[in-house]
Order: C-alpha cells, then structure tokens, then sequence
C-alpha cells in the first residue's frame, strides 16, 4: 500500500516539474534566436519569444539578444534607412566588420559583422552591433574631450576627413578646427578583427595654456541585451584591478544610477552573450570609468582621463582602443596574450574555464578536421568516455566486490545488530580484508557531473557553435525545431502555448529519453519495486525537462547513453558474476512483491 502511495506522490511531483517547467527555463536557460525578420516562423521560436500577459510591459529579451518587438524592428529598419543615407559618413571596410563613421559627431554608430548572420536563412543579414543615437537599438561610441570655458568638439560638431574610407591599410584621421586655437584629430585605425585605436590630440596653437580631459563613450540600450542568466552575463563588464565584474546588471545600474568600480581599469563597456564592446585605455593610465543610467532603457560607459595641461606650441596625445564585435575565444585570447589583462575573461567561463576552455579548443580542432559540429561532439563524447573509462572499469568491478560481499555484510549486521559502532568497525575491517572500495562505485558519476556542465556551458557561451548544422538541425546551439508543433505549423495548424512542453518535444529529447531507460534497465543495482517504478518514471521526465536545452547537449547526452549501453554490455561480459547476481536478486524482489501481493 505504501509503495502504492510513494508512486502516486512521484508521478503528482513529476507533473508539477512539467507544469512548472516553462516558466524556469525562461528565466534560468536559453532559448532559440529571436527571428531577423518581422515574425517568428515557428511555434518553438513563438515559445521562446511570447509575451506573457503578466510581462506586457516589460522589455522581452531572447538568449542572443536583438530587438524582440516587431513594431520595434520595423522602426529600427526605417531609421537606419534614414540615417545611413546621410553624405555625412566614411566607410568602414574591415576584413571582419562594415559600416560607417558619423562624421557629424565623429561617432562610430554603424558596424556589422561580416562573418556573423542574425539566422540561418539564405537571405539573413550579417549581425548589426552599431546603430545610430536615437534609433530603437542604438549602440555607438564616442571619443571627445571634456574642458572648462572652452570650445570642444559636440554631437553637432562636423568633422573633416583625410579619407575616403577606414580600411586596414588606410587608416583615417578627422580634425576640426575650434577657431580659438585649438586644433582637435582623432585618428581612426582598424585591425584584422574586431578591434580600432582612436588617438585623441589636441594641438594648441593659441597664446593660453588649456587644460582638457579626453574621454570615451559607449552608449547602448538594453531593448537589444540578450538574456542574463546565471551562466551567461549581459550587461556592464570590465576587468577591475585584478579581477573580472560579473556582478552589475542593467537593474542595478537603474537603481544605483551611477556605479564607478573599483580597482585601475584594463577594460570595459557592455557584453551580450556572443557581442562585446569594450574600451580598453592607454597603457599606464588610470581614467575613471563610470556605469550611468540615462533613462528609457539607456546606458553609457564612461572612461575619463585624468586632466592635462597643454602651454602653448604643445600638443597632447592619448589612444585609446575599441573592441566592437563577437566574443570569440580564439580572439579575445590572443589579445591577452598581447597584453590587455584578462580580455580572454569577456566570456563568463565561471569556475570551470580551465576544465570548459580545453573542450571548446578540442571541439573546434575536430570540427577543423572532420568539417561538421554535431560529429565533433560525438567524437568528443567518444573521447571523453574513452578518457574516463578505465575509472568506470574500476567503479564496476568495486560494484561487483560490494555485491559478493553482501552476504558476510549482512552476517556482520545481524551479528552486532545491538552495537552500531562495532558493526561499522567490522564492515570497515571487511572492505579491508576484501580490498573493497565502497565509494569507488559512485566515481564515474561524479566525475560526469563537472564533464556535463562544463560541456553545457562550452554550448551555450562558444559562439563557434552558433548557427552549426547537423543533419536536420539548423543552430546546434538552439533547442531541436523537429518537433511536432513545428510540423503542424507548416499545414496551418498552430499549437497551444500551453500545449508546448508536449507538442515541443523534439526528436532529440526522445532519443535521449529512451536511452536513458535502457541505461537504467541495465543499471548494475538491485532495487525494490518501489524504487524500480520510479527509475522507470524517471528517464520520461528527464525527456521533457531536457528538450528546450540547446540541440548541441543533447547530442552529447544520446551519445553518451549509447556509449554507456556498450560500456555496460562489455563490463557485464568481464564480469558474469554480476549480472547473475543481479538476476538472482531482481527474481528475489519480484517474488517477494508477488507474494505480498497475493
């Protein structure tokens, strides 16, 4: 009867967890790209980007962040359509990123990313990261000067190139003449990948000394913020000291409405979970760098430098850099292996980036030979179990041991059922004498759990895996779309919202569930019925709570569980013993169930 009742009890949680499933994975996990295009085409993306009635005036944001509202997009369309045909600019044309510079303000406020699309379609555009002051999702930056009863350069000030564009090989410097003796260039240059150096200097040609303070900008909304989830920060970012500040949200930035941190500044500005921007100072220099809230979903980073005097006839200079474009390891690291302390840390690795770091340079290694992400994490899988296998050779002969040894075990039990401490000193002389380890068995396991999460996070944060095909996934970093919700869209039939977490249930995800239970079916460990009931239960639940995590994990997982049926199927061959045992032992519980039944 009670087993009866345990069951009951499990399968009520077990409902709850699918019910309740939803809503934690918005906040805690990420979901699919939000569609470039003014609609979301299927009903896993509809699920991922639906405005719930209770979140109609909050700002929505997607896992890879960009606009989510489509009137904002049409908006944003229009604008950009407006302010780029301005005569006003000067091309930029990196091997890696496009755009223009606003020569009214001298403003970097237009660049995309030549290597990076917004989706997977044919006709998708590269990812914009800069767009124009007042435009629905503008992000831009800014370097100026801040001085006391003297004319500088504004937002209206209309600065003379010596270019026709900013290129690798043509760098170009813009000047502007403030008609009381200052001369004011900033020199724009450009690297192979994502990075500028702007020089500020300001001639004096004047008969007063002047004092100025040269300053950059990045200015952004956080309408385009991707989501910030606990393993993947969005919002202010920088290096501090000696250390990297994960802690300051937009919220808090809101609340604090200014927030200077502590320590000499290596870097900072404003980080999406794949995009940065980021101003990196002048060698040995301590600006002050600064958060502020604006209002309407406006923020800036401020880096300041300290005052300078300049006498007459002299000239001051400062360089400054700027990181625009996409978070990836390879090129963040080779900054730091160039200097600027820490960029490598502009990905939010966590604890693990020594276990997480290796796994994405080996994944990228075999995607480089075998030319496809989903067989590089297959044969990662296949590498890691073959790594770890000899520690699961070891955990199942100690597993075996435990089992030959039960009978004197529960000899000792009986023995000293009145005396506790004796009975535990005779088991641990026991393990002794049969050189048994009782934990040995649980290695494998735990050894899997920092595997597992440190695989996930290489998923979820290495933009190497965005946008990765594999057979009929489209972005191996995205939930699986080959679910039947998505079928029935393509015949004009639109799920529920409430009917997701059945109809949303990808191929993937049953694959990973039936493996699962046959793992489970040929688990080494004798269990009661009750406990049998729920290992059966279990694998089904981990199926639907599974399904919206990014495609690329799941493969890993459904790989993991067939190499593990082998593993299994092997080690039951080198030690019979065991599985007549457990035979033995399962025909003894069933029995007994049976008779108490009866």
């Amino acid at each position: 009867m009670d087993n009866h009742r345990n069951l009951i009890v499990a399968i009520a949680l077990s409902f709850l967890l699918l019910v309740g499933w939803n809503s934690a994975m918005d906040y805690f996990y990420p979901q699919p790209d939000a569609p470039a295009a003014g609609k979301v085409d299927t009903p896993t993306e509809q699920a991922a980007t639906a405005d719930d009635a209770s979140q109609a005036e909050a700002t929505q944001h997607t896992r890879t962040g960009g606009l989510v509202d489509p009137e904002l997009r049409a908006l944003e369309k229009a604008d950009l359509k407006t302010a780029l045909a301005s005569a006003d600019r000067l091309p930029i044309d990196g091997p890696r990123v496009a755009g223009s510079i606003n020569l009214k303000g001298g403003v970097l406020d237009d660049v995309v990313l030549k290597d990076h699309m917004e989706g997977t379609g044919k006709d998708s555009q590269p990812v914009r990261l800069f767009s124009p002051n007042g435009t629905p999702a503008q992000q831009f930056a800014q370097f100026g000067w801040v001085g006391s009863n003297l004319k500088v350069p504004g937002p209206d000030t209309l600065w003379q190139a010596d270019g026709k564009a900013l290129t690798v090989t043509t760098p170009v410097t813009l000047s502007w003449d403030n008609g009381e003796g200052l001369v004011f260039r900033i020199r724009y240059a450009i690297d192979d990948n994502y990075m500028f150096t702007a020089t500020q200097s300001v001639a004096n040609t004047g008969a007063n000394p002047v004092v100025l303070q040269p300053f950059g900008l990045v200015n952004r909304t956080s309408r385009t913020a991707s989501q910030d989830l606990w393993i993947a920060h969005s919002g202010p970012i920088g290096v501090f000291g000696d250390a990297a500040d994960y802690d300051v949200d937009y919220d808090d930035v809101d609340e604090a409405g200014r927030v200077t941190p502590e320590g000499r500044t290596s870097w900072a500005g404003f980080t999406d979970i794949y995009w940065l921007a980021a101003l990196v100072p002048q060698d040995a220099t301590a600006p002050e760098t600064t958060f502020r809230a604006l209002g309407d979903e406006t923020y800036r980073a401020d880096m300041i430098y300290q005052p300078e005097t300049i006498a007459p006839g002299q000239a001051m200079t400062r360089t400054s850099r700027l990181y625009a474009g996409a978070k990836e390891s390879v090129v963040l690291d080779s900054y730091e292996d160039a200097g600027l302390q820490k960029f490598g840390l502009a990905i939010d690795w966590g604890w693990f980036r020594w276990f997480e770091k290796p796994f994405l340079w080996l994944l990228r290694n075999i995607y480089e030979l075998v030319g496809n992400f989903g067989i590089a994490i297959m044969i990662l899988t296949l590498i890691v179990r073959g790594a770890m296998f000899p520690v699961a050779q070891k955990g199942f002969a100690s597993m075996a041991s435990m089992k030959a040894i039960q009978p004197k075990m529960k000899a000792i039990q009986e023995k000293h059922k009145d005396d506790k401490q004796l009975q535990q000193q005779k088991i641990m002389e026991l393990y002794k004498t049969e050189k048994v380890n009782p934990v040995a068995g649980c290695l494998p396991m735990l050894l899997q759990i920092p595997v597992f999460f440190a695989l996930y996070k290489v998923l979820v944060l290495g933009i190497e895996m965005r946008h990765r095909e594999f057979l009929w996934i489209k972005d191996l970093a995205a939930p699986d779309p080959a679910n039947l919700a998505n079928a029935l869209s393509l015949v004009g039939i639109q799920v529920p919202q409430f009917l997701m977490i059945v109809f949303g249930l990808g191929v993937l995800a049953v694959m990973l569930g039936f493996t699962m239970w046959l793992t489970f079916k040929l688990n080494p460990s004798a269990m009661d019925p009750m406990q049998q009931q729920i290992f059966n239960i279990m694998p089904w639940i981990l199926m639907f709570v599974m399904a919206p995590f990014a495609a690329g994990l799941l493969l890993y997982w459904v790989t993991s569980n067939v190499l593990t049926l082998a593993q299994q199927k092997y080690l039951y061959s080198k030690h019979p013993q065991m599985r007549a045992m457990i035979e033995e032992e399962k025909a003894k519980k069933a029995a007994e169930a049976a008779a108490k039944a009866g």
